[in-house]
């Protein structure tokens, strides 16, 4: 069973409004690296977005109206998210053509003259383990982990090369996103295409496995394989009572009725606010969950739903409903490939597995790309203003850094469009809005389009906003525009552990935030929550601008809540639903080049690896809790001003808690959530 767990966010600290985060390892979003032809033919439109003063309907923000409408614009611009529906956009649709005649004989001229790295014996099977954390960054070789472009991109070269045979998957206990689930879903779908097998094999098997081993041609289990298919919870801890008893008391302003960051420190129990918008996320999540398993085992959702309240853990129960194949070990599974592929019992099978594939050159399988360039700038997880001296190699958003290459991309003449790919809970706000003016310069130059993965909520959205066109998986955790502050009141625990602070001050507010040992006075309460409201009306307004919209029609859809993606289009606040291929297909056609020509990718941000995954390589959780401590610290440290965060949801196994010490749990929960 999996648990949709409500993570404790950053302790509200003495000076920063923040907008809330998702701080998430949450779920949803995928992406490939190679533009597809689209199958859908689309309308063109001209129309330029007309930012509408009534989103900035107060004297107080003439400034940054004013600062908005100086954003320069060129003739030929398309601003094409006004009056455009989901079904008007290509569908970015893949469409495999076998390689025929001429071209083959040049693909295979290319594989003699490949490097000895990109050598695959011919009848090969592609093996990939899918375990673990996922990343959506593209990934050096020195790097360890999985890399969610890679994956994508063995899959498109796996569909091509004459050498592979087939896909021999093992799919464990993964701990990524719905958004990333989907989008290697896809990439499985597409590769069938091709007409090559494409194996499953689950030691474990949850939701998130299952929905991916579905989609396979087969699906194979040992005999003692853990199944759990039970479903889907959600649960919010809280730690106000932990904090009453130390003699903690956090003063907490919320703006949005949906707000909950904070909710974990200030209240003991779920608002009724938090419980709606909870629901809702889970019940899009299960809805799309039977759906796409009933329909791949060619069930009723009614039979799938059946099973799931029986409670699945009997692997003979599974084959007896055909969810899987067989039940036989992995030894066998390669017997099987062997006699498939006419290859001799006494041979090994011939196989290449995920890293090794991840160095073939899509040019050596006869991927080709075309003149027009587009570039893709990834933006992944918590964002910060400016990089810390605690700060791990390529772990985060850093804003000097990502407004670099941005500025790259809008100054040179050969990228004809940019994609912002998002993966991000938000972070620092005025980071946020730094990015999001930056990006709104770009978008003045040439087409951008922000593709949406697991999460891109609170400052993750508002760096989207300011593309032409935003587009986001079918479970894509993003909106939560809404703001949080506060501070703690320690003047009880100082009085428990013999700690005493006096302040001599100057300036009727100048102990606002200093002093921690008293609580706000009532001036000082009232001026800190007229800042909190300024801090949220600068964000919902910027997108109401940014998305065209009223200030009343966003405020409908504000007030801190979180959607899936397919909601966040339906009220607006997302163009399109799907993955990177379409928005490579979007952003082809804003920029004026024909959906069957192929382009070719740049990626801007691929990440360097640092001296100590480099010496560690693969392995070292070393090298993880190191990375964590230091970025605890660096949160601490760093979150001195406005936070544009939302609170973590996130989907985990019941197993990762069989008997655990529930203060450790909440410690742990804790730390991801930063």
């Amino acid at each position: 069973m999996s648990k949709l767990l409500l993570l404790p966010s950053l302790p509200l600290i003495p000076s920063p409004h923040r907008y809330d985060t998702f701080s998430s390892a949450s779920d949803l979003q995928f992406q490939c690296r190679f533009s597809f032809h689209s199958l859908s033919p689309f309308r063109s439109h001209a129309r330029r977005r007309d930012p509408s003063l009534r989103a900035f309907d107060s004297s107080s923000d003439a400034k940054t109206n004013q600062e908005l409408k100086e954003v320069p614009t060129e003739e030929g611009v398309q601003d094409q998210s006004v009056g455009i529906t989901d079904e008007d956009y290509p569908s970015g649709e893949f469409d495999f053509k076998p390689v025929t005649g001429w071209s083959s004989f040049l693909v295979k001229l290319k594989m003699l003259v490949a490097f000895p790295w990109e050598r695959v014996r011919k009848g090969s099977v592609l093996t990939m383990k899918l375990r673990g954390q996922i990343s959506d960054q593209v990934k050096s070789r020195f790097s360890p982990g999985l890399s969610l472009p890679q994956i994508c991109e063995n899959f498109l070269k796996a569909a091509y090369d004459p050498r592979i045979s087939g896909i021999y998957l093992h799919i464990d206990s993964l701990n990524c996103g719905w958004g990333k689930v989907e989008e290697i879903r896809r990439h499985i779908l597409d590769f069938k295409k091709s007409g090559k097998f494409i194996l499953a094999y689950v030691p474990l098997c949850q939701e998130k496995e299952y929905y991916l081993a579905c989609a396979c041609d087969e699906i194979y289990s040992p005999p003692s394989a853990y199944f759990s298919l039970f479903g889907l919870t959600v649960q919010a801890s809280f730690l106000r009572g932990i904090l009453d008893n130390i003699g903690i008391e956090p003063q907490v302003e919320r703006i949005g009725k949906y707000k909950s960051a904070g909710d974990q420190l200030a209240r003991r129990t779920m608002s009724e606010e938090n419980c709606e918008m909870l629901t809702a996320l889970l019940d899009n999540i299960y809805t799309n969950w039977l759906d796409k398993v009933s329909s791949s085992n060619g069930k009723s959702r009614e039979d799938i739903e059946k099973l799931i309240n029986e409670g699945v853990y009997r692997v003979d129960k599974l084959k007896e409903e055909g969810l899987i194949s067989n039940i036989i070990y992995d030894d066998e599974i390669i017997t099987m490939l062997k006699e498939r592929l006419g290859v001799k019992l006494d041979k090994d099978l011939p196989m290449v597995d995920y890293r090794k594939y991840s160095r073939v050159r899509k040019w050596t399988v006869g991927i080709s790309g075309g003149r027009e360039l587009i570039a893709i700038i990834r933006a992944s997880g918590s964002i910060s203003r400016v990089e810390s001296q605690l700060s791990v190699s390529s772990s985060g958003i850093t804003a000097e850094k990502f407004i670099e290459k941005i500025r790259t991309v809008r100054e040179s003449k050969k990228f004809k469009a940019a994609i912002i790919r998002i993966d991000s809970p938000g972070g620092d706000a005025l980071a946020s809005d730094l990015m999001w003016r930056e990006i709104r310069l770009l978008a003045a130059k040439k087409p951008v389009v922000a593709s949406m993965s697991d999460v891109a909520a609170s400052g993750g959205y508002y760096m989207a906003m300011g593309a032409d066109a935003i587009v986001a998986e079918s479970l894509t955790l993003t909106g939560s525009i809404g703001v949080v502050t506060g501070k703690f009141n320690l003047g009880k625990l100082y009085e428990k552990i013999g700690f005493n602070k006096e302040i001599i001050s100057r300036g009727r507010y100048a102990e606002l935030l200093a002093a921690e040992q008293r609580p706000f006075r009532p001036d000082e309460a009232e001026l800190f929550a007229k800042s909190a409201r300024h801090a949220y009306k600068q964000f919902r307004d910027k997108a109401a601008l940014s998305r065209s919209m009223t200030v009343e029609k966003m405020e409908e859809v504000a007030q801190g809540r979180v959607w899936t993606g397919n909601d966040a289009a339906s009220h607006g606040l997302v163009d399109a639903i799907g993955g990177l291929s379409r928005a490579i297909a979007i952003a082809k056609v804003k920029a004026n080049i024909p959906q069957d020509s192929q382009v070719t990718l740049v990626e801007i941000s691929r990440s360097s690896p640092s001296l100590p995954e480099i010496l560690l390589g693969v392995g070292s959780s070393l090298v993880g809790a190191d990375r964590m401590v230091k970025e605890l610290l660096q949160g601490m440290t760093f979150s001195d001003g406005v936070q544009a965060r939302m609170d973590g949801i996130m989907f985990q196994t019941l197993e990762e808690y069989p008997s655990g010490n529930p203060i450790l749990s909440i410690i742990k929960d804790y730390l991801n959530s930063l």
